[in-house]
């Protein structure tokens, strides 16, 4: 691309060089072929004056020299058949010399071997009386276009070169930041998502810098989304998955159990889970569930289910208490993620019973989950750890977040987490 403009430019130049330069160039011909004319007839008519009286009275003509332009030519003085009388020129004159002679023209002009002559009569009333000659060789003539048309290819030389420097500027200017871009493009498809654009100061490439820049910012954040999505699935089907594990165990270890009970717990286990994998594929997907008065009774079942089926395999207990909670407005979905994550968490790290309960935290909606586990100390929960033990309460808390809401530990010792929800206004 960089050669092809360049190319393109310079022939461009070229052409309207050549095209301007013809016309000019014969203009230039024409003018000094004019111009030495008039140069030969000025020196002509000069002698001639200076010659008329001695030619009228008879006596030796005294040719006056010549200056300037004409310093080259020569000029000569002949009589009417042609022989020279004085000055400088052939000794018999030719066929210009005759023709001037005879007095129909005034000026009469040609070329004679390799000079250019005019010749002018001298006349005494109407009849001539001598004859003027004035010379230059044609290679003066030739030697003054010559030098002209070799300026102006120098000129024209110089202005080529011009083209072609400003090309190639205009061209690096152009094609640089298209490299880069293409540079960054291949940064990004080799999954570099901080590539990013250059920016050139034309306002088209600028606009496909940042198409690029968004592209890439795009890219980075839904595959950032998805890992974090990947990260925070694994974690949240651990529970479900546990539990229905446990349940299957338990089923296979008590042989007088009844097996159709742990096939139902099992269904039911498998129904949590596919619920679950529903709302993180939701969450994943940045397509959070309208806000409505939250069924706190439905919601508070399900985590019974849920947390028995996790629990029970380790004779542990779960206990859920009403104290006159308020309604809340929340994504069910949301909500239910959250308070799996506080179960997983209390089921994995803590001891003892599990208790879940639900108050009126004055303008919210308060869920405690506690279990009597050892203190956490100075420890932050919602830290992701080297283990990645915290991914599930970082989870958590965004979620809670993102419903208005607050997560917090509330007591260290023993360890617990309130979900704070923002209390329905009454209408």
């Amino acid at each position: 691309m960089r050669r092809r403009i360049i190319s393109l430019t310079v022939l461009a130049a070229l052409v309207a060089t050549v095209l301007f330069a013809l016309p000019l160039g014969v203009a230039v011909m024409r003018y000094y072929r004019d111009d030495t004319t008039s140069d030969l007839e000025r020196a002509a008519d000069t002698a001639a004056l200076a010659v008329a009286h001695e030619l009228t009275a008879g006596l030796p003509p005294v040719v006056p020299p010549l200056g300037g332009d004409e310093a080259d030519g020569t000029v000569g003085v002949y009589t009417p058949d042609g022989r020279l009388l004085a000055g400088q020129g052939p000794a018999a004159g030719g066929a210009i010399e005759r023709q001037a002679a005879e007095g129909t023209q005034d000026v009469v002009t040609g070329r004679q071997g390799d000079e250019l002559v005019l010749a002018v009569p001298v006349v005494n009333g109407a009849r001539p009386i001598g004859v003027v000659r004035a010379a230059l060789p044609v290679s003066d003539l030739y030697l003054r276009i010559g030098l002209t048309w070799l300026t102006m290819a120098a000129l024209a030389v110089a202005a080529i070169g011009a083209s072609w420097l400003m090309a190639r500027r205009s061209t690096n200017r152009l094609v640089r930041p298209l490299e880069e871009l293409a540079a960054a493009a291949e940064r990004l498809g080799e999954g570099d998502f901080t590539a990013r654009g250059p920016r050139a100061g034309i306002a088209e490439i600028d606009q496909v810098g940042e198409a690029l820049d968004a592209t890439a910012t795009r890219i980075g954040e839904t595959l950032e989304r998805e890992r974090a999505f990947s990260a925070e699935a694994s974690h949240q089907l651990r529970t479900p998955l546990t539990g229905l594990r446990l349940q299957l165990e338990a089923a296979l270890e008590t042989l007088a159990s009844d097996p159709y009970a742990a096939i139902r717990a099992g269904i039911a286990s498998a129904d949590r889970l596919e619920r679950t994998i529903d709302d993180l594929l939701a969450l994943g997907r940045e397509r959070r569930a309208p806000r409505a008065e939250l069924a706190l009774d439905d919601l508070l079942e399900e985590v019974r289910q849920a947390g028995e089926a996790l629990l029970a395999p380790h004779g542990r207990t779960l206990k859920i208490t009403h104290e006159d909670p308020p309604p809340a407005r929340a994504a069910a979905a949301a909500v239910r993620q959250v308070l799996g994550v506080l179960l997983d968490n209390a089921a994995t790290h803590g001891r003892g019973t599990v208790t879940v309960l639900a108050r009126d935290a004055g303008d919210a909606l308060a869920i405690d989950v506690a279990d009597e586990g050892p203190g956490l100390g100075e420890t932050d929960p919602f830290a992701t750890t080297a283990g990645g033990h915290g991914i599930g309460l970082r989870l958590a808390r965004s979620l809670a977040e993102a419903e208005g809401g607050r997560l917090r530990l509330s007591l260290p010792c023993p360890p617990t987490f309130t979900l704070l929800l923002p209390a329905a206004t009454p209408p």
